[in-house]
């Protein structure tokens, strides 16, 4: 039999998140959770996949799945096309949101913060470190511009390519790296029957304040 939309739901009853369980450090805790999911999660779920919800200049939001690429305690380091929708969100309203969800330990994180742009050189290491494939097609695609075939985005790539065939593929200025910078994150863990623990924290000059939420 089908079941409805209304009628799906899942029990989630592998662990409990008790407080004396939460560490002081929210950035810790992430790492000992991410470190998790990269034991647990199977594929095609990436440990290190978020999404990353943007404001429009219009008071809109919008969110899209993207990979986390590095993590230190300034914050959550992502890549992407300065020109894209979000690079013109994220330059409009620096503010920002992301989720991790983590279905094989339910688990969720939510992060909050602002984005700023990664000195160029780290956004020049991490680019030369991506394939020439990769490299390329960062060069090619207008991203989030309209196209009028596949066709041309193919014309694109082969017009990059012959551009770059006897030279390095160098980091073209309009792409680069964000790092968020938190200021709040939400760890939830999966309990049963939808009592699930929510423990928050949020940063006051310079110090993390630890909640718990009502699920």
């Amino acid at each position: 039999m089908t079941l409805s939309l209304a009628q799906m739901r899942r029990n989630y009853t592998l662990f409990g998140l008790q407080d004396e369980q939460a560490l002081d450090d929210p950035l810790a805790m992430f790492r000992q959770w991410l470190r998790q999911a990269r034991e647990t999660e199977q594929a095609p779920v990436e440990a290190n996949s978020m999404m990353l919800a943007t404001v429009d200049p219009q008071g809109r939001p919008h969110c899209r799945v993207l990979l986390l690429k590095g993590m230190s305690d300034q914050g959550f380091t992502f890549f992407g096309n300065y020109q894209s929708d979000k690079g013109r969100q994220l330059a409009a309203n620096p503010h920002a949101a992301m989720t991790f969800f983590w279905p094989g330990l339910e688990r969720q994180v939510r992060i909050e913060g602002q984005v700023a742009q990664l000195d160029p050189a780290l956004s020049d290491a991490y680019f030369d470190s991506r394939s020439v494939a990769s490299r390329l097609g960062a060069w090619a695609s207008p991203q989030s511009r309209p196209l009028a075939s596949r066709a041309a985005l193919d014309q694109l790539l082969a017009e990059t390519t012959k551009r770059f065939v006897d030279e390095p593929v160098v980091r073209p200025e309009h792409w680069g790296g964000y790092c968020l910078h938190p200021e709040r994150l939400e760890f939830w863990q999966g309990r049963a029957d939808r009592l699930h623990d929510r423990v928050d924290y949020r940063l006051h000059d310079g110090l993390w304040r630890r909640s718990r939420l009502a699920p």
